[in-house]
């Protein structure tokens, strides 16, 4: 403040600008002193010190290759700067490095696509409705492309003027397996609509919105819209064409284009663009070789008139395809592959030719420049059953540890005393059956009228199969000679009488199909609930079933009472893994271009060996109408397996598709005959709730016994006709997995009525019709539809009527329920293709 008096600079103030430096001052000053204090040894080694470290500054500064006292220039230290340039330039580095492989892909396979390497592409004509006319728009497009047209239903044509090569597809509307097959191996669908019709709905009618919801599930290539018919008036065309365009933008992909199709102006235009751009197709037809079907022929088998040679000629798409590989034709089967012989394009690009067209006469008279045969060696076996062996289990010579177990049971045997008539020898002794332990058991179970010594098992952890303690009970060894019927359950075990039954009359048929509706309603309202039927015992209608303590948790072992059929298939220890594998290998063998492959684009004949006569003989025939497809298997994929599929009803498709059912299902180029189970789909158990019928609006599963598959593939299930229609889309969906170990438990609900209540207890009736079966299964416990739980006490009188205790009160309009599994399988079909049938 004001009467402060002026601060006086003392001496040892000014020389300091602040306490700090005053105070570094005095550690500098003690320093000095502690110095000087050393005697002569210490200093010498403190300057020795001194020195040795200017030393090492200096030699990191200058880079020094000398290495003092062990320092080495390689361990010092970075700054954090040069670090992290360091890895900014890796980084960018590695980013260079990705965008030229992707460039380099990108430009190899578009020379592939479109230079005089690629196969030529195929081009396919889809009418949106009947009154569109796609053969007049194919004539002009290959009139467009060559002055030459080959008749038949694939014209191949190569083109100068645009460098490029095409076969056109005609859709022929109505056949829906015949859009399917052309679909499979379209690069480009071009959809065509006509401009007179008045509506959306008649752009698009009922079959051609089919097909286009079937291309979606199959993967839609790349998509063009072709409009036909426009005015000729500029006005009156353009408002046409936006009118058409407004009306189908939505049915299509955003990056579909729409193009006027009339005259030769704008089929022209239509082609500058077409040969500059890149096709896109599904990825799953890119994970394996094909080929188109160009020519069909058969070779007789002289030794065995009922085989034959296919001889199937195109280029080879995709991949390379190699002699020593299986191969798929769509609907025959899987075949070994005899020859492959290497031809002369009929129609290359850059020749100079009288005609651009092939024809037969073409095909026919191609050279051939090499032929490749396959080596016994190396080629992949035709496996696809397991032939399981029935002396495997046994065992022919006994083990050392057997064999002294077996010794110390004879001591044991020599040592009990048994009681023996008299005057008994010991030689005749040994003559005697030893029945004493099975007459003690006897009596003691004589002697003891426990009810749960005859009950049904709960399962909680360990089997729920019935206990086999009381063996002299005479309704026991009937219940367990019931196990072995495998038609015990006829609701689920009696195939389809309408697949089978080909000499049903009409109302038969009618009555058939009345009685499935009525069971689909029925499943829908009351699911899972069955009748406990009067004139058998419960105990043997449902000796199959068991009870869970929980459906979540509880255990349940896969290996456990295996049907027959599971020694007929292949299991993999890892999917994954294995997958990896293989598709690894096929591409390795693709970028070492090995001899005994037919190279990409490539036109080829391939010699398919064993085929059944009948079948050639039919795709002679059906190669008029409709394109043949052969595609090469990756390893393993044509053993039997069972497969699980992620299945939807198809909206179009109004008739209820019960469980075991005959489907033919379309996976990708494949195609086989199977009968489904369809179940639930659970997250968080590792078992799931079979379902008696595929229920529209939302996904299922759908197991079957069909060749290994690797995903990711599209599923077009199809429904044959009573009769000899066109098979009709049942459902769509994708492959799963592949799993035999995957648990699928079938589900019964017992039902019964309280009769009288007691606070927590009730007598309940209706659910049994004999007091044995309610001791059968008492120890499996009851719940109620008002969310009680509780469990059986004692049986009540002799019709059936049992006593059970709730954890609460109980309504008298309540409904008391008891929960029974079984594991569920496929049907197993020996015809297993659709051209065998």
């Amino acid at each position: 403040m004001g009467g402060s008096r002026a601060q006086v600079n003392k001496p040892h103030k000014t020389r300091f600008s602040s306490k700090s430096s005053r105070n570094v001052h005095k550690i500098s000053q003690k320093g000095c002193r502690a110095l000087f204090n050393f005697n002569g040894l210490d200093l010498y080694i403190y300057i020795i010190m001194i020195l040795f470290s200017l030393l090492r500054i200096l030699s990191v500064f200058l880079n020094g290759s000398l290495s003092f006292g062990g320092l080495d220039k390689n361990r010092i230290a970075k700054s954090n700067r040069n670090v992290t340039q360091g890895a900014r330039a890796a980084r960018l580095q590695r980013s260079r490095m990705l965008r030229e492989q992707k460039k380099e892909a990108l430009l190899k396979e578009k020379r592939a696509s479109s230079g005089s390497a690629g196969p030529p592409r195929v081009i396919l004509l889809f009418p949106l409705s009947a009154s569109v006319n796609v053969s007049s728009l194919g004539e002009d497009i290959l009139r467009l492309l060559s002055a030459d047209v080959g008749g038949g239903l694939s014209s191949t044509v190569t083109s100068s003027e645009y460098k490029l090569r095409a076969t056109v597809l005609d859709a022929p509307h109505g056949d829906l397996l015949s859009c399917m097959e052309m679909a499979k191996v379209a690069d480009l669908i071009a959809f065509v609509a006509s401009a007179t019709e008045q509506s959306t709905y008649d752009y698009i009618d009922s079959f051609g919105s089919q097909c286009l919801s079937v291309f979606r599930s199959l993967g839609l290539p790349s998509t063009v819209v072709f409009i036909r018919d426009l005015p000729t008036e500029l006005k009156r065309r353009n408002d046409a064409k936006k009118i058409v365009t407004s009306s189908l933008t939505s049915e299509f992909p955003e990056d579909c284009k729409f193009y006027p199709a009339d005259t030769k102006d704008d089929l022209h235009k239509f082609m500058w663009l077409f040969k500059e751009q890149r096709l896109t197709t599904p990825h799953w037809r890119n994970q394996r070789p094909y080929l188109i079907a160009q020519k069909v022929d058969m070779v007789p088998d002289d030794s065995r008139p009922e085989k034959c040679t296919l001889l199937l000629t195109g280029y080879t798409r995709a991949h390379s395809l190699s002699v020593n590989q299986l191969v798929h034709v769509s609907g025959a089967g899987d075949f070994q592959l005899s020859r492959i012989d290497i031809m002369k394009d009929p129609i290359p690009l850059n020749a100079r030719k009288d005609h651009n067209a092939m024809d037969s006469d073409d095909i026919q008279d191609a050279e051939i420049i090499r032929s490749l045969a396959p080596d016994p060696s190396s080629q992949e076996p035709l496996l696809v059953e397991n032939v399981p062996d029935p002396l495997a289990g046994e065992q022919t010579w006994p083990t050392e540890a057997e064999m002294a177990e077996a010794e110390r049971n004879q001591k044991q045997k020599r040592l009990r005393k048994r009681a023996l008539p008299r005057g008994t020898s010991e030689y005749q002794a040994a003559w005697i059956v030893d029945d004493t332990d099975g007459e003690d058991s006897g009596v003691e179970n004589d002697g003891d009228d426990d009810e749960d010594d005859d009950g049904m098992l709960l399962d909680e952890g360990e089997s729920g199969f019935p206990s086999q303690e009381d063996t002299n009970n005479p309704d026991f060894e009937e219940d367990q000679a019931s196990l072995h019927l495998r038609d015990s359950d006829e609701e689920t075990e009696n195939d389809s009488v309408m697949m089978e039954g080909d000499n049903m009359t009409r109302e038969q048929i009618e009555d058939e199909i009345k009685k499935i509706k009525e069971a689909h309603a029925e499943d829908e309202e009351f699911p899972d609930e069955v009748d406990t039927p009067l004139d058998v015992p419960a105990r043997k209608r449902f000796a199959k079933y068991r009870g869970l303590k929980s459906f979540r948790t509880s255990s349940w072992d896969p290996k456990e009472s295996l049907p027959p059929e599971y020694a007929r298939i292949f299991v993999f220890d890892n999917f994954a893994r294995t997958q990896k594998h293989v598709v690894a290998k096929a591409l390795k063998v693709e970028q070492e271009g090995r001899d005994d492959c037919a190279p990409v684009g490539s036109f080829a004949r391939f010699y398919i060996k064993e085929v059944p006569f009948q079948v050639a003989s039919k795709f002679c025939a059906a190669s008029r109408t409709a394109p043949i497809v052969l595609c090469g298997l990756l390893q393993h994929e044509s053993k039997m397996s069972v497969l699980h599929f992620s299945i939807k009803k198809h909206d179009s498709y109004d008739a209820p598709i019960k469980s075991k059912e005959e489907l033919i299902f379309h996976v990708g180029f494949r195609q086989f005959v199977a009968r489904p189970i369809f179940s639930t789909d659970n997250i968080n158990s590792d078992k799931h709730k079979m379902e008696r019928f595929l229920h529209a609006g939302r996904f299922s599963m759908a197991s079957i016994y069909a060749p290994i598959s690797f995903p990711p593939l599209p599923l077009i299930a199809l429904k044959g006709a009573a009769g000899a229609g066109t098979p009709a889309v049942a459902a769509v969906g994708s492959l799963r997995s592949i799993d035999p170990d995957r648990i699928i438990l079938k589900k019964i609900i017992l039902t019964g009525y309280p009769q009288r209540v007691s606070k927590l207890k009730a007598t309940v009736r209706y659910m049994f019709h004999n007091p044995e079966d309610v001791r059968w299964f008492k120890p499996v416990e009851v719940w109620t539809k008002c969310g009680r739980r509780g469990r059986v006490k004692e049986p009540v009188g002799t019709h059936g009527a049992m006593k059970c205790i709730f954890n609460g009160g109980l309504q008298q309009h309540d409904t008391v329920c008891m929960s029974l599994y079984k594991r569920a399988y496929p049907k197993w079909l020996e015809h297993r293709f659709p051209a065998n049938v």
